[in-house]
């Protein structure tokens, strides 16, 4: 027991040592989290608490890579880390969650009747919508500490940066674009929710007639019966805003993981930039300089790949959930807009569906786009290794770039809960077995 403690001592000082050797001013013990054996990340908390202290003050004080709208919600759903009544905001959402899913049930089992089945699709298709709202924050709760760790990264890649760099440049380019495209998510969310409760907000129910269900904007069986006009704005009130913090939550989350991805490939562009400024005529005037160079280039190659497992391991099983509850949803959905093709108030039904439709699609189609938008990206970095100008470089020079290319050769990659590779060919099978339930739905009706 003394003889491995002396072992795992002697080799965590060996690593302090050989990175203080290398002299890069961020390849240090402190920032190289994603090789880090068993027991290291304590032990170096103990160690130097000064250090994990001061990490967590920079990602605290980074908001570059982050939107300011996705931050500021972050905080409210209780995930951002360091936030005031952190706890409190996550027991408030998953315990108001809870009792929204466990009314959707009491619907769905009070009316289940095949001849009421267009009313159990919309009730199905909330449900689920509530149920990935629910996930998400369940498991960015389990893995606060995963997603501290990719904040750290994408802060020390702005820190890394001169200030007048092509980096530099290329990183806040494609900040700015995720920035956009974040707003652009919550407000479409915005106007889906709006559209999907107006029709129930201008009907006109009449509370005392108990031959008919009185309209609401989600299927639940509450357990009072609503019998005055107040009660009735009061429950419609409620959900109204449930709908929208329900909208806004899905927006959130799926405007992350593209701001995420967008990063990750920001700085395989940088890389690429990198491997470009290393022409042959630079190798020839100093061997020193192409050492100290390659070495930037694959300490950084390892820094992107660490950051892509990073968000992997944090969305992998979120992407699963969406996978299995986004073919349901699109398949009911579907099943909610072509019956009620046949009904008397067409135009209502179609509209209150079809944007909650096109949502539901764009949510599998970000996440299938960006595991194939990183799977591209790390290819490209293999193809610039191999078209690199190796022919004139001196033979134990050319030999440092099998390492760049043997690496990219396990590309980055995205799955759903380790067992299906995102990718639009993925996307394309949750439209076929979609429009195959919907098949026999149509069918059963």
């Amino acid at each position: 027991m003394f003889l491995e403690s002396r072992s795992f001592h002697a080799n965590f000082l060996q690593r302090a040592h050989v990175a203080t050797l290398l002299g890069a001013r961020k390849y240090n013990f402190k920032d190289n989290t994603s090789s880090l054996f068993p027991g290291e990340k304590v032990v170096r908390r103990f160690l130097c608490p000064g250090l994990y202290i001061s990490s967590r003050k920079k990602i605290m004080a980074s908001t570059r890579t982050i939107n300011r709208t996705v931050k500021l919600m972050l905080i409210m759903f209780g995930v951002w880390p360091g936030a005031p009544c952190m706890m409190f905001y996550q027991v408030f959402w998953m315990i108001t969650l809870t009792i929204s899913e466990f009314l959707h049930y009491q619907y769905f089992v009070t009316h289940f009747r095949f001849h009421n089945l267009f009313d159990l699709m919309d009730c199905l298709s909330s449900f689920l919508a509530l149920l990935k709202v629910s996930v998400k924050l369940v498991i960015f709760s389990i893995k606060q500490r995963k997603f501290v760790e990719i904040l750290t990264m994408t802060a020390e890649d702005w820190d890394e940066f001169d200030s007048t760099g092509a980096a530099l440049r290329e990183t806040a380019r494609k900040a700015k674009l995720s920035s956009r495209i974040c707003n652009g998510l919550i407000i479409f969310h915005t106007i889906s929710a709006t559209v999907y409760v107006t029709s129930i907000l201008l009907a006109d129910a009449d509370v005392t007639d108990r031959t008919t269900e009185l309209p609401l904007m989600m299927r639940m069986e509450y357990p009072f019966v609503i019998d005055t006009q107040r009660k009735y704005r009061l429950v419609l009130a409620t959900q109204f805003i449930a709908v929208i913090i329900c909208s806004w939550a899905a927006a959130l989350f799926n405007a992350l993981f593209l701001t995420l991805t967008l990063h990750v490939g920001s700085q395989v562009n940088v890389l690429l930039c990198w491997l470009t400024e290393v022409g042959a005529k630079d190798v020839e005037k100093s061997h020193d300089f192409f050492v100290t160079f390659m070495t930037k280039i694959i300490r950084k190659h390892q820094k992107i790949i660490s950051l892509s497992e990073s968000i992997e391991n944090l969305y992998s099983y979120i992407a699963l959930t969406k996978f299995i509850s986004n073919t349901l949803m699109i398949c009911s959905l579907g099943f909610l807009i072509v019956t009620a093709l046949d009904s008397p108030d067409a135009t209502e039904q179609i509209m209150r569906s079809l944007l909650f439709y096109t949502i539901t699609n764009l949510e599998a189609f970000i996440f299938c786009f960006a595991g194939e938008y990183l799977s591209n990206k790390s290819k490209a970095v293999g193809n610039a290794a191999y078209n690199f100008a190796w022919y004139n470089m001196k033979a134990k020079n050319s030999h440092v770039l099998l390492f760049i290319i043997l690496r990219s050769q396990r590309q980055l990659k995205l799955t759903a809960g380790k067992m299906a590779i995102l990718s639009l060919e993925c996307f394309t099978n949750i439209m076929k077995a979609s429009g195959s339930y919907l098949s026999v739905l149509l069918a059963m009706k």
